[in-house]
This record gives C-alpha cells, structure tokens and sequence, in this order.
C-alpha cells in the first residue's frame, strides 16, 4: 500500500488517468497546483500548452519519472510536445509492455 508521500506525484512523472474521457491513458505531470490538482499533458491530445487539471484521486502514479521532460521543465519551464510523446512511448515500450510478458509466464 501507498504511503501518503508516495502518492504525490512529482514533475515528470508518468501517471495513468482513471476517470474522465481520456481513462485509461498515460500522460506525464507537468506541474503540481496544490495537495489536491495536478497539471498533465501527452503531447498528443492534452499539449503543452493545453494541460488538463486533474484531480489526484482519479490518477493512478507509475513508478516511472522521465528524466527528459523532467530537466527540461526545471531548466527552461517548458517541454516540448515531442519529449511529451517520447516519454511516454519510452514508459509503455520498458514497463508496460514488461508487465504484460510477466503475465503471460505461470513460472
């Protein structure tokens, strides 16, 4: 179980959206409103200069912090929407994609 500190999701993480139109999807923090909104974007449908505020109860956050987008965003403030789609492509190629193949074996 997730302790309180493990639950906030930090800038660059990976995070999975539970509830709203885009559930199901991936997408990347972009900043941190308060204890209780954050700002998200994948580059794709949700761009940079379009993040959608997300309520922190309907996300679910992925051990996975972009290192990318993550120096990008503390450095200049901003990221591109190509990193956005990297980052997240990155994630469901090496995680994702691991977990189902650990499915798949009964051992």
């Amino acid at each position: 179980m997730l302790n309180e500190a493990d639950s906030i999701p930090r800038i660059g993480q990976v995070v999975q959206i539970l509830q709203g139109r885009e559930a199901g999807q991936y997408a990347v923090v972009l900043k941190l409103i308060d204890d209780r909104y954050v700002l998200l974007a994948d580059g794709e449908k949700r761009k940079y200069d379009r993040p959608k505020k997300k309520n922190l109860h309907h996300i679910e956050v992925m051990d996975y912090i972009s290192p990318e987008v993550q120096n990008s965003l503390l450095e200049t403030g901003r990221v591109t929407n190509g990193k956005l789609r990297f980052a997240i492509t990155k994630f469901i190629n090496e995680v994702v994609t691991d977990l189902k193949k650990g499915d798949q074996h009964d051992g």
